[in-house]
C-alpha cells in the first residue's frame, strides 16, 4: 500500500466544514436528481416527442453513462489545475445540458443534451469528496463526508416527489430543467474551492482510452435491459480498451491513470467492495416505485413514501461521523455492506408481500448504508494515496461506485421481468457479501515489528 504524504492545506474548521459539506451535498443531490426526478417524467416525455417508453428510458441511461464515464477525467484534471476550474466547467455543462433538454424540439436533441448534462454532473461527486479530503482531517473530515452523503441521498430520495409535483404543475420540461438550480450554489462555495495543482500537462490519450473503456463497462452492465447491440458495443470497447489502458500506463506511469493508484490494493479493493452499496441503493430506488405503481399508487404517493428515507439521510451524518472515527473507514465500509445486504433481504420480503411498509423499511436501511458507505470509501481512498494523485484516485473509486449503481439497476431491470422483483432483490443481496470478501484483506491489522529483532 502506498504511504500517503502528510496532508497539506488542511485545517480543522467545523464551522466552515458544515457549510461547505452541506452545499456540496446539495450539488451532489441535484446531480442525482437528474436521474431520479426524470424517471417520473418519461411517460409524458415520450408521448410528447413521439417515442415509446422503452426508447424514452435512454434519456436516463445516457445521462448515467456520461456521469460514470467522465468522473475520472475530472479527478485527474483537479490534480493538475486545482478543483475550482473543473468544478465550474462541470456545473456550466450540467446547467446548459439541462436547459437544452428542457427546450429540446426533438428526442434526438434531448438525448444529446442529456449526455452533456451527465458529463457536467460527473464533476460533482468526484470533486466534492476531493475538496473535503483536501481541506479537512480527522473527525471533522468524517463528519463532513457524512453530511455530504446524507444531504445528497436526501435530495435524491426526494427526486420522485419533486419531479412528480413539478411535472403536475409545469410539465416534463420543467423537470428536465431542475438541475440548473445547482448554478445558484456556486457563489456560496467559490472561496472554499482549492485552486492549486501540480501544473503538469493532461495525458489526453490516456483520458480518451480510459473514458472509452469505462463506457464499455457501463454499456455492458446496462445491456440486459438495453439489448444485444448495446452489449456488443460495450464488449467491443472493453476488449479493445483494457489492453490499451495497460499499454498507456506502461508508457506513461505518471499519466492520466497513475500506476500508484491502480496498484494500490486498498483503493481498488475498497472501491470494488463499496460498489455493492450503490448497487443496492439504485436498485431500491427502482424497485419501490415499480412495486407500488403496480399496486395502483400514484407517482406523488410513491414520492411521499420516499420521504422517511430522505429524513433518515439527513440524520445519518450524526452516526456516520463518529463511526468513521471509532471504527475506522475500512470497518465502517464493511458495516455499510452488511446493512445494504440486510436492506435488500427486507425489500425482498416487501416485494413478495407487496407491502409498502416493509419496502419503506428496506429503503430506509439502504439509505443508511449509502450514507455511511460513501464517506467511508472517500476516507479510505483519501488516506491511501499521495496528495498529488488524490483527485484521480477519487475519480476512479467514484467510477466504480457509479458502475455499482448501474449493476443494481441492470439486475432489477433484467431479472424482475422474467423472474419477478423478489428474485431480483434476493440476487442483489449477495453482492454486498461478496464485496466483504474482497475488502477483508485490507481490514487485517498491519504486523508490528519486534523491536528486539534487528
Amino acid at each position: 500500500m502506498t504511504t500517503p504524504s502528510p496532508a497539506t492545506g488542511r485545517t480543522d474548521a467545523p464551522d466552515d466544514s458544515r457549510r461547505v459539506s452541506m452545499l456540496l451535498g446539495l450539488l451532489f443531490g441535484l446531480a442525482g436528481m437528474g436521474s431520479s426526478s426524470a424517471a417520473v417524467a418519461l411517460a409524458l416525455l415520450g408521448e410528447d416527442l413521439g417515442v415509446s417508453a422503452g426508447i424514452a428510458a435512454w434519456a436516463i441511461s445516457l445521462y448515467v453513462l456520461m456521469l460514470a464515464v467522465t468522473t475520472a477525467l475530472y479527478g485527474r484534471i483537479s490534480d493538475l489545475v486545482g478543483v475550482r476550474a473543473p468544478l465550474l466547467a462541470g456545473l456550466v455543462l450540467m446547467s446548459v445540458g439541462a436547459l437544452v433538454a428542457a427546450l429540446a424540439p426533438t428526442f434526438e436533441v434531448l438525448l444529446g443534451a442529456r449526455m452533456v448534462q451527465g458529463a457536467g454532473a460527473a464533476a460533482v461527486p468526484t470533486l466534492g469528496v476531493t475538496i473535503l479530503s483536501a481541506k479537512y482531517s480527522g473527525e471533522v473530515r468524517g463528519l463532513a463526508f457524512g453530511r455530504l452523503a446524507g444531504v445528497a441521498a436526501a435530495v435524491s430520495c426526494l427526486g420522485p416527489l419533486i419531479g412528480g409535483l413539478v411535472e403536475a404543475a409545469w410539465g416534463w420540461r420543467a423537470v428536465m430543467a431542475l438541475p440548473i438550480l445547482g448554478a445558484l450554489v456556486v457563489p456560496l462555495l467559490w472561496r472554499a474551492l482549492p485552486t492549486g495543482g501540480s501544473g503538469a500537462r493532461l495525458d489526453v490519450v490516456g483520458a480518451i482510452v480510459v473514458a472509452l473503456t469505462a463506457a464499455g463497462m457501463v454499456l455492458l452492465v446496462q445491456s440486459p435491459s438495453a439489448g444485444l447491440l448495446v452489449a456488443a458495443i460495450g464488449a467491443t470497447l472493453l476488449v479493445l480498451g483494457v489492453p490499451a489502458v495497460r499499454a498507456n500506463v506502461r508508457r506513461r506511469p505518471d499519466g492520466f491513470l497513475p500506476v500508484e493508484v491502480i496498484r494500490n490494493a486498498t483503493v481498488v479493493r475498497s472501491a470494488v467492495a463499496a460498489s455493492a452499496v450503490p448497487a443496492a441503493w439504485f436498485a431500491m430506488l427502482i424497485a419501490l416505485p415499480a412495486v407500488l405503481l403496480a399496486e395502483g399508487w400514484q407517482a406523488w404517493q410513491v414520492g411521499l413514501a420516499m420521504v422517511p428515507s430522505a429524513a433518515v439521510a439527513l440524520l445519518v451524518p450524526q452516526v456516520a461521523g463518529p463511526m468513521l472515527t471509532r471504527l475506522g473507514p475500512g470497518r465502517s465500509l464493511a458495516v455499510a455492506g452488511l446493512v445494504a445486504s440486510a436492506a435488500l433481504l427486507v425489500a425482498t420480503v416487501g416485494a413478495l408481500w407487496s407491502s409498502a411498509t416493509v419496502l419503506v423499511v428496506g429503503i430506509i436501511l439502504v439509505t443508511f448504508a449509502f450514507g455511511l458507505g460513501q464517506p467511508a470509501l472517500s476516507a479510505v481512498v483519501g488516506d491511501a494515496v499521495h496528495d498529488d494523485v488524490r483527485g484521480v484516485a477519487m475519480g476512479v473509486s467514484t467510477l466504480l461506485f457509479l458502475i455499482g449503481g448501474s449493476v443494481g439497476s441492470a439486475i432489477v431491470a433484467g431479472i424482475s421481468g422474467p423472474l419477478g422483483m423478489p428474485v431480483a432483490l434476493l440476487v442483489l443481496a449477495v453482492l454486498p457479501l461478496l464485496g466483504l470478501v474482497v475488502l477483508a484483506p485490507t481490514l487485517r491489522p498491519e504486523p508490528v515489528a519486534d523491536p528486539a529483532v534487528d
